[in-house]
């Protein structure tokens, strides 16, 4: 079981060591793999041309089985695949269409451009970590997985690691996600999202000589109202944003369709599951209230609701040996940890009940799904050193 003393064993390990070193003679290779990673447009669904990329420094850092898979997760294995390994990932994807410049500036330590830090910094520290394994001739009782997925951002609903766990596909010791910036933060408790496209739908007209029809524009309104009037439980911590509004053709025009979106979240999956229920109930109540308000003999509002993401939500516990790890690799790092919740790649192996974290991978970001967004190095080779020591304590050195 890793421990505070087993994370000491490692740090004076020789090879790990040898591979500790090798991250931090590294650390301006890495930062130009991070900055080029970056340049390299990569649309959530759009990610192969980076993929392709990654595929190739699996190779030249020595992973072997270097494979794409069906969706475009790139893999790659330090020692023979097999059941039961311990998975590295990172994402692939950005939350930037295409078409924007994401071309990346540097002035001193910073770098800036869209997705400097989510992900390219995370992929970086990947492709880094495993050339530090293999230059060190780091030998391990499990094999070790470096996988990079599609789809971890917005749309994608985590396509890429769903993908991974689909139809009962061999289980993995533990995980680990590289996602971002940091060096304190530690994620266990997986935030689940329940996203949904809310349509109403009538005949719509005229809008003088129609009006008194009910109106998809005015359900939209009352459907607003009553959610943002909605009291949220503080603990479990839970959410329910609209998000975006739309519909209609025309300033003179009653729609025949308008929509919003919802993203709703909670750290508990029953509390979701709750949440979920009340804002079905609330958004029939507003199809009620203005179908009530049209004029007798004329047709009524429908309602559709399509969800169109699902993050599952859970816990790797605090006293887990993957958890204690990760915490035992930032102080011997010399850093204070953060327990803390987010949603991550690492939400569908919690919710399955596999032991799943996500790690920031050293260094300062700011400004995340902006095109401003920008990092800095700062201790970043200490986040690449820590994923180094969380993966070799799970997956066991020789």
């Amino acid at each position: 079981m890793p421990s505070s003393e087993s994370i000491s064993a490692l740090v004076a390990h020789e090879r790990v060591r040898a591979a500790r070193l090798y991250i931090e003679r590294s650390d301006e290779s890495t930062l130009a793999r991070q900055a080029a990673l970056s340049a390299i447009p990569a649309p959530t669904g759009a990610e192969g041309a980076r993929g392709a990329h990654v595929a190739d420094l699996y190779r030249e850092a020595g992973l072997k089985d270097v494979t794409v898979d069906d969706v475009g997760n790139v893999t790659g294995w330090l020692g023979a695949p097999r059941e039961e390994p311990v998975v590295l990932s990172a994402h692939l994807d950005t939350v930037f269409g295409a078409g924007l410049d994401v071309s990346v500036e540097r002035s001193g330590a910073r770098l800036q451009g869209p997705g400097i830090s989510d992900n390219a910094r995370g992929l970086a520290a990947l492709v880094t970590v495993a050339e530090a394994l293999v230059r060190a001739g780091v030998s391990t009782v499990r094999p070790v997985r470096f996988t990079a997925t599609v789809g971890e951002e917005g749309s994608g609903d985590l396509r890429g690691v769903k993908h991974l766990f689909a139809n009962g596909r061999p289980r993995p010791h533990a995980f680990i996600a590289l996602d971002g910036a940091g060096i304190e933060r530690i994620v266990h408790r997986a935030l689940g999202a329940r996203r949904y496209r809310v349509t109403y739908r009538g005949p719509g007209g005229h809008s003088w000589a129609a009006f008194g029809v009910a109106n998809p524009a005015n359900a939209v309104g009352r459907a607003t109202a009553l959610l943002a009037d909605l009291q949220m439980p503080h603990s479990p911590r839970s959410t329910c944003a609209v998000v975006r509004l739309g519909g209609g053709t025309g300033l003179n025009s009653i729609p025949q369709e308008a929509w919003l979106d919802l993203d709703l979240r909670s750290e508990d999956p029953r509390a979701l599951a709750q949440l979920d229920g009340t804002v079905q109930a609330l958004l029939a109540r507003a199809l009620a209230e203005e179908n009530g308000h049209r004029t007798a003999g004329t047709p009524p509002l429908q309602l559709e609701l399509r969800r169109v993401g699902d993050r599952p939500s859970g816990l790797t516990p605090r006293a887990h040996p993957l958890v204690q790890a990760a915490i035992a690799a930032t102080r011997a790092l010399g850093s204070p940890h953060e327990l803390t919740c987010a949603s991550t790649d690492a939400n569908v192996p919690i919710a399955l009940g596999i032991p799943a974290i996500a790690l920031g991978a050293g260094g300062h970001a700011g400004d995340a799904h902006l095109p401003t967004e920008w990092y800095e190095n700062v201790d970043g080779a200490l986040g690449v050193v820590r994923a180094l020591l969380v993966t070799a304590a799970m997956a066991e050195v020789r």
